[in-house]
């Protein structure tokens, strides 16, 4: 049985983008899925100075071997200031310095949601452009905005968002 991992580039308890991933990868068929909260991952902030001090943490080899482990990756993307959450930055920093390829060419459906009406399209498009350049094969990406509006018990209740969705997820099924 294929195996994914689905995480949310947030560290909130409340994180919508990880209701998001967790939703989205419920509508995979015949995978085991393995939620990762970044939380179980936080580390030192990067710097060259600490890496040459005390090499890679832990937790940045486990994360690099999460990935390694999975056959494809959903991620959904905190936007924080028209960016990344300082997190999963700090997370990514670290595993590139793991392991440069980072996402080791493994199918990614990409995502974003935010309580606003452009569901994280900054972040969304930063990731589209950067992601590949450390080895992620992008399948599919998905926007969701104006979260609580369109998101409630688990999945998402606008039908043609949801569609646009089911549409992702096949591809990125089909790609497993």
């Amino acid at each position: 049985m294929k195996k994914i991992i689905a995480l949310a580039g947030s560290n909130s308890s409340t994180s919508i983008n990880e209701q998001l991933a967790t939703y989205a990868s419920s509508l995979v068929d015949n995978v085991k899925v393995k939620v990762l909260d970044l939380n179980d991952f936080e580390m030192p902030i990067y710097s060259s100075d600490r890496e040459n001090e005390s090499g890679h943490p832990n937790e940045a080899v486990a994360f690099v071997d999460e990935i390694r482990g999975a056959d494809g990756i959903i991620i959904s993307l905190a936007e924080y200031n028209g960016a990344y959450s300082g997190a999963f930055k700090n997370i990514f920093d670290w595993a590139s310095r793991v392991e440069q390829k980072t996402f080791l060419g493994k199918p990614m459906l990409l995502m974003a949601s935010s309580p606003g009406g452009r569901g994280g399209a900054s972040v969304l498009e930063m990731a589209s452009e950067r992601f590949p350049r450390h080895d992620a094969n992008v399948v599919g990406k998905f926007s969701l905005p104006s979260f609580y509006d369109n998101f409630k018990d688990g999945k998402i209740i606008n039908e043609d968002l949801n569609n646009d969705l089911l549409e992702e997820v096949n591809q990125f099924q089909e790609s497993l």
